[in-house]
């Protein structure tokens, strides 16, 4: 009888752990996460923006001076959002990529924004089966052959 006990035990143990076990996200789960931050952008929903980072979030906007926290940023975002809306970002070419224990994902794409086309590259960290946004870096794309005249303006 004791034996039989040990080996419920066991099971039930087994049982329990498989229970809490943190799938890793699927590459289309993060695609579809990452539209739905910029998507909660151009709905102008605050909340839903922000509870996708995570507390310790850094957002790297286009202007040189442009490094937030999230407490930060939100604090610049607050009045923009509070117009009924934000920015409308729509990715036209993203690539994801995950860490092996699939805890951590990074990713770059090209987005069609008012200021044309900018590159942006991010962190997401699956936290408790959650995925948070933990770095975001905006960047205005420039062609080659415009830079000289680029460092003309940005020069002045």
């Amino acid at each position: 009888m004791p034996n039989q006990f040990r080996l419920l035990g066991f099971l039930f143990i087994l049982m329990i752990s498989s229970c809490n076990t943190i799938e890793p996200p699927k590459e289309k789960e993060v695609a579809e996460f990452i539209t739905n931050w910029h998507k909660a952008a151009a709905d102008a929903n605050i909340n839903s923006y922000f509870g996708m980072m995570s507390e310790d979030a850094i957002y790297i906007g286009t202007d040189a001076s442009e490094r937030w926290t999230k407490k930060e940023f939100f604090q610049f975002c607050e009045p923009h959002f509070a117009k009924g809306k934000a920015w409308d970002f729509k990715a036209f070419d993203r690539k994801i990529y995950f860490s092996e224990d699939g805890k951590t994902a990074w990713f770059n794409e090209l987005l069609n924004t008012w200021m044309g086309v900018c590159r942006a590259s991010g962190v997401i960290r699956n936290e408790n089966n959650t995925l948070l946004i933990t770095h975001y870096h905006l960047s205005v794309t420039i062609k080659n052959e415009k830079v000289k005249e680029f460092l003309q303006i940005n020069q002045n």
